[in-house]
């Protein structure tokens, strides 16, 4: 390993395909114009941020290599290396020049941080005895204002309101899952007003929650299966986009079986802190 005269942040040595030892880089006309993304691939997030940020800035191309690492303030020997997928220490403040350099919202620097505490695992199923998460059922009971429910890192729905399934009968159903219910089952295209969009939303937070914990094998099962319909397949192709959670979306409704009229709601979620992965999750009309 040596390190950049820039920043002393290490830059590797044969990087492999592309790398120092080959002689050679990919040429950055080589790169193709559209990038599919896969799930906690690194390169390919990079190079799809970089497309994004070249739109951002009004160009027809994506930012060029050379200028995301003098925006970082590294070589661009190091940049390329980081996204041929070589093997390269990330510190929080490498990532955050990183971010910079990209100009990255908040749901992907969430993404990108991850990287560097990917470590840290959130996804600890409930205990049978966990009273606190008991306590944490007996308050989405008692929600009597607005529907409210709890999921756990998958979309797999723990608890619901009675007002809940008014809404949205198929909670009852075993192991009712919001995402498949969303992006697999006919109902919600039509009960869901501007469902594409909606749709769309919904496998950025898969993205996310895949980047996250890429080998939960609930969630590659989710995404095989919601690929095979040909429009999720096509929203998930489309691009990068990175959600991490859905906290203030707003979307309409259309629920004969409630109202007569088209229904606007705010979704409000909190994160318990003594149960870190769930969700709980309150519609508010807006």
């Amino acid at each position: 390993m040596t390190e950049s005269s820039e920043t002393g942040i290490p830059e590797p040595n044969g990087a492999g395909p592309g790398g120092a030892e080959s002689g050679r880089w990919e040429s950055e006309e080589s790169e193709p114009a559209e990038y599919q993304l896969e799930f906690a691939d690194l390169p390919a997030l990079l190079r799809a941020w970089r497309a994004e940020a070249g739109e951002k800035l009004g160009r027809d191309k994506a930012l060029p290599q050379k200028e995301v690492a003098r925006r970082m303030g590294v070589s661009e020997r190091w940049y390329r290396a980081l996204e041929s997928g070589a093997q390269v220490a990330l510190t929080l403040d490498t990532l955050t020049r990183l971010a910079d350099a990209l100009d990255l919202g908040p749901d992907e620097r969430t993404a990108l941080y991850w990287y560097r505490l990917s470590e840290v695992s959130d996804e600890r199923p409930p205990r049978s005895g966990d009273s606190r998460f008991a306590r944490l059922r007996e308050f989405v009971d008692a929600q009597t204002t607005f529907p409210t429910y709890l999921i756990d890192h998958a979309w797999n729905v723990i608890a619901y309101n009675d007002l809940m399934a008014r809404w949205f009968p198929w909670v009852r159903a075993s192991q009712a899952n919001l995402m498949r219910w969303v992006l697999e089952n006919p109902e919600s295209r039509v009960w869901i007003v501007d469902w594409k969009r909606q749709a769309s939303l919904y496998l950025a937070q898969l993205r996310f929650a895949l980047v996250r914990t890429p080998d939960d094998p609930t969630l590659t099962d989710l995404l095989t299966t919601v690929l095979r319909d040909p429009v999720c397949r096509e929203l998930w192709d489309a691009g990068p986009r990175i959600i991490a959670f859905r906290q203030g979306g707003c979307f309409r409704l259309s629920l004969p079986h409630v109202s007569q009229t088209e229904l606007a709601v705010t979704a409000q979620v909190l994160l318990p802190a003594y149960r870190p992965g769930v969700r709980l999750v309150a519609l508010m009309p807006t």
